[in-house]
């Protein structure tokens, strides 16, 4: 028998939920599961059970954010949570070690819904290519973003700087805004925005996860890796200043901001290049995926049943 040891926690630490799909590139393998069955996607993957998987769109981020880790004190933890089984676990685990990622912890649930398990990790962040699991983790409280496994990869720019990029609306703030948007047009929303300059935003899905970053941005300039941040938005002025006010009520700082008033924000993204990418807009998200790293927060009044279209936040 075992000692009994005292149980490790996550607390303090900034936890990033990931699917194995979102990790590696295991589109190939997917094709297998959507063609045929789970058993034929697992034998596959037993298969190439000493085959390591490529990097997948999220595997640059990840391994930039556990480069805060020191032998001395962790300060990020990912977490594999996969519908994925636990044998084709075995391959996710592998080729993690291959690729010399830190990765201790998976949940593999064979095709149920892994997000119930997120309350248990205490996850700032859930990534993962299905959009059900997704809409599951946002409903549930969790900042959470569909990738798009076809994205251009980050590769090796800034290997000692972390950009991630948020939308405004519907992202870091609730689509309270988008919702005016949808209902009166342009002439409402700026009228409603000026009204409540002073009024701070509801928070969106990834305010948690900005205010998580904050302690790794704070640090010394010696620590092995920076975190820079973008707000990336639409929004134009007059309707900027309760954008920039509510950020300041919530005391937290981003290092740029683009109010874009309408033009396309993948052109800016290239300049900026970021890590990751997160918008509420199909439409932005498909262009800026061309660029980088990109995640869909299927969230918010344009992403509910019966919606459609590309207003301008």
């Amino acid at each position: 028998m075992y000692p009994e040891a005292m149980p490790k926690s996550l607390e303090g630490k900034l936890v990033v939920a990931i699917s194995s799909r979102a990790l590696f590139d295991f589109e190939e393998e997917n094709r297998v599961f959507e063609e045929s069955d789970d058993r034929a996607y697992m034998e596959l993957q037993l298969s190439r059970l000493d085959v390591p998987a490529k990097p997948g769109v999220a595997f640059p981020l990840v391994k930039k954010l556990l480069a805060f880790n020191t032998d001395d004190e962790g300060r990020v933890a990912v977490v594999i949570l996969s519908r994925n089984d636990p044998v084709s676990g075995l391959r996710v685990f592998r080729s993690a070690q291959e690729s010399n990622l830190q990765l201790e912890r998976g949940v593999f649930t064979r095709g149920r819904n892994p997000y119930p398990y997120l309350t248990s990790l205490g996850a700032n962040l859930f990534l993962s290519a299905k959009e059900d699991d997704v809409r599951a983790a946002l409903n549930a409280g969790f900042a959470a973003a569909r990738v798009y496994p076809d994205s251009a990869l980050a590769a090796d720019r800034h290997p000692d700087e972390i950009r991630i990029a948020f939308d405004g609306d519907a992202v870091l703030f609730s689509d309270e805004a988008e919702r005016v948007y949808a209902q009166g047009g342009l002439a409402a929303f700026q009228a409603h925005e000026i009204e409540r300059a002073g009024v701070p935003l509801p928070p969106g899905p990834f305010k948690p996860l900005l205010q998580a970053l904050q302690p790794l941005q704070d640090m010394a300039s010696g620590a092995p890796m920076r975190i820079r941040t973008a707000l990336v938005t639409a929004r134009s002025a007059p309707a900027h200043e309760r954008a920039i006010r509510t950020l300041m009520a919530w005391n937290i700082q981003v290092d740029e901001a683009m109010f874009l008033g309408g033009l396309e924000k993948a052109d800016f993204l290239r300049e900026f290049e970021p890590d990751f990418f997160f918008d509420d807009q199909t439409g932005y998200c498909d262009t800026a995926s061309r660029v980088g790293p990109t995640g869909h927060v299927v969230s918010g009044v344009k992403n509910e049943v019966g919606e459609s279209g590309q207003g301008p936040l």
